[in-house]
C-alpha cells in the first residue's frame, strides 16, 4: 500500500498526458479533452500535504514531458535530439502550471491549512453544518462559490501560459488544448472572441470544477447529507453557453457579401529525407507540368460537357464554367532559386520559365508557388546574377499574375528554429554540429526573415481586374495568429497557405498542422487556401471547415482511401469576403489569455500576502 500511495501520482500523470494526447493525430479523440485533465489535477492537488510546490511542479513536468514526446513524435522523422529537445522544453509550460495549481491553485490545502483537520475532520464538520436547515442554503452557494473559483484560477493560468507559449522565444503554439475541438465546429467558433488559447480555458474550468465536485460528494456521501451543487451547474451553464454561441455562428449569422474565387491546387507527394527531394530536379518540373495540365485538359473536357448538356437541353441560362483563376503549387516546389538585384532585377533558369510560360499558355491566371529567393549581384554587366557573398537567402512565395512579367513575392518572417535559422551558431559550433548530427546532412546556413507588413495584392478576375488583399503564409506561419493579425488589420480578406511537410514523411505532422491552421480561419473570419506537399491541400471557409457553405461540397484533397498522402489536384472555389468585418479576436488578439493569466499572477500574489500575515 505504501509504494501505491507514493506511485499513483506519477502513474496518474503520465496517464493524463497520454490521455491529452489522444486528442490530435494520429488518433484524433477529441473527447479525451474532457477526461484527460482528470487525473492530472488529482495528482497536483494531491491530500494538501507539504512541499507541494515543488512537487507539483515535477508532476507538472512529467505530465507536459509524457504528452508532447507522444504528440510531437513526428519530429524524431528528421532529428531524435531535436524532438527529445523540443518535448523536454515544452514540458516545462505544464510545470509550470502544476507549480501554480498545487500551491496557490489548491483548493483541498487551504481547507486543510485553515481547519488543520483531516478528511473524517472535514466530513464530520460538513454533517453538522448541513444539519442545520437554515444556513444549508448559504453554505451551499460559500462552497459553490469557492469551487469555481478554484477551477476559474487553474484554467486562467494555463490559458495564459499556453499565450507565453506562442511567442516566448519565437512561440510554437502548437497544439493547445483548444485545438482539440478543430472537428467540433460549434464549440470551436469561440476562437473569434478568444483565440485558441482561450478556448484552452474552457476544458480546464469544467474539469476543475468536476475533479472538485466529486471529492465534495465522496465527503458529502460519508457525512449522509447531500448539498446543491449550483458549482456544476453553473460549469454546464458555461459549457451550454460556448455551444449556443456556436450554433448561432454555424447557422444564425447572415452570409457576408462575398465573391467567388476559383483555384487549382496541386499536391505530388514528392518524398523527402534528410533536407533532400528523393525526386531529381527534371523529375519535379515533369511532375508539376504533368499534373497541372492534365488538371486544366480534365476541366477544359468537363466544360465543353457542360455546355453541351445545356444546348442539348435548351437550357437559356448561361453555363457556368471551370476556369481557375489561381494555380497553386506548394512551398519549395520548384527545385531553382529567384535572384534579385537592385531595381527589382530578377533572374530565373531557363528551366523554370519553360515550365511556367508552358502552364500560363493555357489560361489566364495568376500563377503562386513556393521557392528560395537570393539576394545576387552582377560581377560584369554582361553576365547573370548570382549570389551575393553573404547575401540575404529567403524562403519565398512566388505569384505571377496575368500578363506580368516580374515576380510579386512574400517573403517567410517567422523562421523555424533550428530548422530555418539557429541563434548564434556563428559563434557557437556546438549548435552546428547536433543539428548536422540530427539531421544527417551537412548545415546550409540560416534564411533571412522577411519583413512586409501589408497584405500582398493579387488579381482577381472575378472583379473587374480589382485586386485581393492576401494574408501569406509559409509553411507553420498559419499557426501564428499575432503575425497575421497584422495582415488581417490592414485589409486582408484570405489567407494562403503554402507548405511542404514532407520533411516529416507519413507522420502526423501534416494532419496536426491542418487541424492548428483551421483556427485561423475562425479567428479572422476569412477562407483559407492551402496548398501542400503531402497535404493536406484544402479550401477553409471561415468557420474552420473545409465545406462550402454553398454547394455543400467538401474542399478536400483525399485518395480513395481517405488520406491526404497522395499525388493528385484539388478544383475548388473559395468565397472572398468583400468587406469582412474585424472580429474581436482580430482587433484585440490574446485579450482573453494576456487577462487571465494577470489574475493568475494576481491570485498568486494575494494568496501569498495572505500567508505573510498568517505568519
Amino acid at each position: 500500500m505504501g509504494f501505491v500511495k507514493v506511485a499513483w501520482p506519477w502513474c496518474a500523470v503520465v496517464l493524463s498526458g497520454v490521455l491529452l494526447a489522444l486528442c490530435y493525430a494520429p488518433f484524433d479523440t477529441p473527447a479525451m479533452v474532457w477526461v484527460g485533465l482528470i487525473p492530472l489535477f488529482a495528482a497536483v492537488w494531491g491530500n494538501g500535504t507539504t512541499k507541494r510546490r515543488p512537487r507539483g511542479f515535477a508532476l507538472g513536468y512529467i505530465a507536459g514531458l509524457s504528452f508532447w514526446l507522444l504528440n510531437l513524435k513526428w519530429i524524431a522523422e528528421v532529428g531524435t535530439i531535436g524532438w527529445i529537445a523540443v518535448s523536454s522544453f515544452l514540458a516545462l509550460y505544464f510545470a509550470l502550471w502544476g507549480f501554480f495549481a498545487a500551491a496557490a491553485g489548491n483548493p483541498w490545502v487551504q481547507k486543510v491549512k485553515e481547519q488543520g483537520e483531516s478528511e473524517e475532520g472535514i466530513a464530520a464538520k460538513v454533517s453538522n453544518r448541513l444539519s442545520n436547515k437554515k444556513r444549508r442554503s448559504t453554505k451551499s452557494l460559500e462552497e459553490s462559490r469557492r469551487v469555481l473559483i478554484f477551477a476559474i484560477v487553474n484554467a486562467c493560468c494555463w490559458s495564459g501560459l499556453e499565450w507565453v507559449r506562442g511567442w516566448l522565444f519565437t512561440g510554437f503554439g502548437w497544439n493547445g488544448l483548444g485545438v482539440a475541438f478543430h472537428d467540433q465546429p460549434i464549440l470551436a467558433q469561440g476562437a473569434d472572441l478568444v483565440g485558441v488559447s482561450g478556448l484552452s480555458f474552457l476544458p480546464v474550468f469544467v474539469m476543475g470544477v468536476v475533479v472538485q465536485v466529486a471529492r465534495g460528494l465522496y465527503l458529502e456521501i460519508q457525512s449522509g447529507k447531500l448539498r446543491a451543487h449550483w458549482d456544476f451547474g453553473c460549469a454546464m451553464a458555461v459549457l451550454a453557453g460556448c455551444f449556443v454561441y456556436g450554433v448561432w455562428k454555424l447557422h444564425g449569422e447572415a452570409e457576408e457579401p462575398s465573391t467567388p474565387l476559383n483555384v487549382l491546387l496541386v499536391q505530388l507527394n514528392i518524398p523527402q529525407e534528410a533536407s533532400q527531394r528523393l525526386w531529381s530536379a527534371e523529375d519535379i518540373y515533369k511532375g508539376y507540368e504533368e499534373e497541372t495540365l492534365e488538371a486544366l485538359e480534365s476541366l477544359s473536357l468537363a466544360n465543353e460537357q457542360r455546355f453541351q448538356d445545356a444546348m442539348e437541353a435548351g437550357d437559356p441560362d448561361p453555363v457556368n464554367l471551370d476556369v481557375p483563376d489561381w494555380i497553386v503549387w506548394p512551398e519549395s516546389a520548384l527545385p531553382d532559386v529567384l535572384y534579385y538585384g537592385e531595381k527589382n532585377v530578377q533572374e530565373l533558369s531557363q528551366r523554370s520559365l519553360s515550365l511556367i510560360e508552358e502552364i500560363k499558355a493555357r489560361g489566364e491566371f495568376t500563377l503562386l508557388f513556393g521557392m528560395l529567393e537570393y539576394e545576387a549581384e552582377r560581377i560584369s554587366p554582361s553576365a547573370p546574377l548570382t549570389r551575393k557573398e553573404r547575401g540575404k537567402a529567403f524562403n519565398s512565395l512566388v505569384a505571377l499574375p496575368r500578363g506580368e512579367r516580374i515576380f510579386r513575392t512574400y517573403r517567410k518572417q517567422h523562421l523555424v528554429l533550428f530548422g530555418e535559422t539557429i541563434p548564434f551558431v556563428e559563434q557557437l559550433g556546438l549548435l552546428r554540429w547536433l543539428w548536422e548530427k540530427s539531421a544527417g546532412t551537412e548545415y546550409g546556413g540560416s534564411f533571412t526573415a522577411g519583413d512586409q507588413l501589408q497584405p500582398m495584392r493579387l488579381p482577381s478576375p472575378a472583379v473587374g481586374g480589382k485586386e485581393f488583399s492576401v494574408i501569406p503564409t509559409i509553411c507553420f506561419e498559419d499557426t501564428v495568429a499575432r503575425k497575421m493579425r497584422k495582415f488581417v488589420q490592414g485589409g486582408g480578406q484570405l489567407i494562403l497557405n503554402i507548405t511542404n511537410d514532407g520533411w516529416f514523411k507519413n507522420s502526423e505532422a501534416a494532419a496536426q498542422h491542418f487541424a492548428n491552421s483551421k483556427f485561423r480561419s475562425i479567428e479572422f473570419r476569412r477562407p483559407t487556401i492551402r496548398s501542400a506537399n503531402t497535404g493536406v491541400s484544402a479550401v477553409i471557409n471561415s468557420y474552420g471547415t473545409v465545406l462550402d457553405r454553398k454547394t455543400l461540397d467538401r474542399r478536400i484533397l483525399l485518395d480513395d482511401s481517405g488520406s491526404h498522402l497522395s499525388r493528385g489536384w484539388l478544383y475548388s472555389t473559395a468565397h472572398i469576403p468583400l468587406d469582412g468585418p474585424l472580429t474581436p479576436y482580430a482587433r484585440f488578439g490574446d485579450w482573453f489569455s494576456a487577462l487571465a493569466l494577470l489574475i493568475a499572477g494576481v491570485w498568486w500574489l494575494a494568496k501569498k500576502e495572505r500567508r505573510k500575515r498568517e505568519d
